[in-house]
């Protein structure tokens, strides 16, 4: 099983805790060259009725909730989610001094332990790639939500990172085959959305990297390998990041990003 549906990987390894996602979103928020912030584009995409009950699917650290926390209807009723122990106690800690008042649980996105018709809005913010069922996961996504209830499915395209990935696989091959979008992207989840929901729209966002510090690049790329692969390659890895800075002053690094709306008739 690849790593990246690898639900046992995932939950003791990669999302363990917060450190490797924290790598990744570190770069993104100062190597962007669009300043519109990732989790505000993903909040100005949710349009929802004042009083709503919504559930985050694969919640992380609660990032999209902590950078909007000042804008979050007070009506909304929200339980944030994750197959991760540690993901769920970073979430419940990062948001411990908000006025908001949040739910959390530990759940397995393929039997959500929720009746028919529960919730207003799902959102499933970069995580539908990663399980191995998403027949049987849009399937509890669509059983959950009420009628005109809404999924918001954020995900990669095919190109994303894909300099990055070239430079990690020649330590790490796997990077090479790690495309998520194969699984569930940009290119291909309005045909698997299609299956279940209707008005499936997609929306992107247009942005790149613009690296010019080796450190974040080298903790990014060690992120994406698995422990093994880091203990081994981590200093080659690293000299080759510096090697490529030194000489090009910048490496570039294509980004594309975005987000489905699909809506349960």
């Amino acid at each position: 099983m690849s790593h990246l549906t690898d639900q046992a990987y995932l939950r003791t390894e990669q999302y363990r805790d917060a450190s490797n996602l924290n790598a990744r979103t570190s770069i993104h928020q100062r190597f962007s060259t669009n300043d519109y912030n990732w989790q505000l584009w993903v909040f100005d995409h949710i349009d929802l009725p004042a009083c709503s009950r919504i559930l985050d699917v694969g919640c992380g650290p609660a990032d999209l909730w902590l950078e909007n926390e000042e804008r979050i209807p007070p009506n909304w009723t929200i339980l944030l989610s994750d197959l991760s122990l540690g993901m769920v106690q970073k979430a419940r800690h990062n948001l411990r001094n908000g006025s908001q008042s949040f739910r959390y649980c530990i759940l397995d996105a393929q039997a959500i332990p929720f009746p028919d018709n529960s919730f207003d809005a799902v959102i499933a913010n970069h995580m539908l790639y990663h399980v191995p069922e998403r027949d049987a996961v849009l399937h509890e996504f669509h059983r959950v939500l009420r009628s005109d209830g809404y999924l918001y499915a954020a995900t990669n395209g095919c190109g994303h990172l894909q300099e990055l990935r070239d430079l990690v696989s020649r330590f790490y091959p796997d990077a090479k085959t790690a495309n998520v979008a194969e699984n569930f992207g940009l290119e291909n989840g309005s045909a698997q959305l299609s299956h279940h929901f209707s008005d499936v729209t997609c929306h992107r966002q247009e942005n790149a990297l613009v690296v010019t510090e080796a450190e974040p690049l080298i903790a990014y790329g060690l992120s994406m390998m698995c422990q093994t692969a880091r203990r081994e390659h981590a200093e080659a890895f690293s000299c080759l990041i510096h090697e490529k800075i030194a000489a090009q002053g910048a490496i570039h690094v294509r980004k594309d990003a975005g987000m489905f709306v699909a809506r349960k008739a």
